[in-house]
Order: structure tokens, then sequence, then C-alpha cells
């Protein structure tokens, strides 16, 4: 990732883990060591790890850089969205400031929220061939986490069936249906993704996918000639 970038108009000194050299702070620090989070630049949804946080703010490990984006919002493992502002960058850390007034107890405890303690799923798109009972038929991932996915199939699959899913971007996917209502499905993998190895297969997917996006917007605007 690229050195430490210091964003217009922000204060490296003011609440947010800002690099070493930079300590004052107008508010208390709490060290969370490993909270996983994700954040959502425009839509895009990237893994990271919330290192320490306070009223103003929060430090976080990235796992790829940030897309330019004009709204940026933090989602906790509870389901709760913070919307946050980009304050500093260095190397594989970044420094968030929180745009309204949090409760920081609420943030720290893993037991509220909509979904207490839930793994993050990313809402991504992707394409792969199901194998099941001797027929190969395409899915739709709707999301995915470490440990499952939701997916929808044409073919009507049997609670606690296993599959084989091949997507061509992540290994061989061996799963069981957890729950469906056809035609979509929760799976739960039979081997979980690691974070950081989850983290490096969404990011290029998210920003591929934001360039398709791009392109297709530009198809549909009428030409020079045309207007």
């Amino acid at each position: 990732m690229a050195q430490e970038q210091q964003l217009p108009g922000a204060a490296r000194q003011d609440q947010t883990g800002a690099p070493p050299g930079a300590e004052h702070r107008s508010a208390p620090r709490y060290a969370l060591l490993i909270r996983t989070a994700k954040i959502i630049a425009d839509g895009r949804e990237f893994l990271c790890i919330i290192r320490d946080a306070s009223a103003s703010g929060l430090k976080i490990r990235l796992f790829s850089d940030l897309p330019q984006a004009r709204e940026l919002v933090v989602e906790l493992m509870t389901g709760d969205r913070y919307p946050v502002e980009l304050v500093w960058m260095a190397e594989d850390f970044a420094g968030l400031r929180f745009t309204h007034e949090i409760d920081i107890e609420r943030l720290l405890d893993e037991s509220k929220g909509a979904y207490p303690k839930r793994q993050i799923r990313l809402q991504i798109a992707i394409g792969g061939m199901l194998h099941s009972g001797g027929e190969a038929v395409p899915v739709v991932f709707h999301n995915l986490s470490q440990q499952g996915a939701c997916i929808e199939s044409e073919k009507w699959l049997l609670m606690n069936e296993l599959v084989r899913i091949e997507t061509g971007v992540t290994p061989p996917l061996f799963a069981k249906v957890r729950w469906r209502s056809h035609p979509r499905y929760g799976m739960i993998f039979e081997h979980t993704f690691r974070l950081e190895e989850l983290a490096r297969i969404s990011a290029p997917l998210q920003f591929a996918e934001a360039l398709e996006q791009h392109a297709r917007g530009s198809e549909s605007e009428p030409s020079a000639g045309e207007a």
C-alpha cells in the first residue's frame, strides 16, 4: 500500500490514532487488539480490523488500498454502522473520524446490535458452478463470509446436502445447505477462510465490479454525435 498520505484539511494529531509522533488526542482510546469489521466505500465493501477506538474515531488495519469515495461507512459484526471520514493512511493502517457523535460503549459491546458477533458478510456478486447429484448448474453468490455464503440456484437443494462450488476466484468450496428459501440458499463451508485470505480474494472483485458498472454507465451515455 502507499506510504502515509495526509488528507487535505485533516490534522494528524486529532482523534484517529495517527502514526507515531502524533500523540495528541482529545478523547480516551481503547485498545481493541482485533475487532473484525468492514468498511463500505460508495457501496463497495472491504474487510478491515479495528485496532483501537474512541468516541472520536478509529484506527483500522486494511488489506488493500481504499478507493476514493464520497461516502465511507464502517460496519461492525453486530450490524451497527458508523459514517466516517478518512483522515490519514500509512502503509496498512488508516485513521477514521466519526462524522456524528457516537455511543462508544455500544461500539465496544459486541453483545449489542442486530446481529451480536455475527461473521462479517461481504455483499458481492460472484458467479460459479455448483456440483450436486451428478449435475453442474450455474449459481450466483449474494454475499460471502469466512464461514459461509448466500447463493441463488435454480436447482432445488436438500437441507444439509453437501455440494461443491467452483468460482474461478476462490479455491473449490465444499459446503452444506444450512437454510433454504428457493431459489436462495444459505451455505456453510466445510473449511473456513482465514480473514486475510478472504480479504485478498474479495478486494479485487469489488474494484472489478466498480469498473464494470462505470463501463456500463459510459456505454449508456450518448456520444457527442448522438446528443
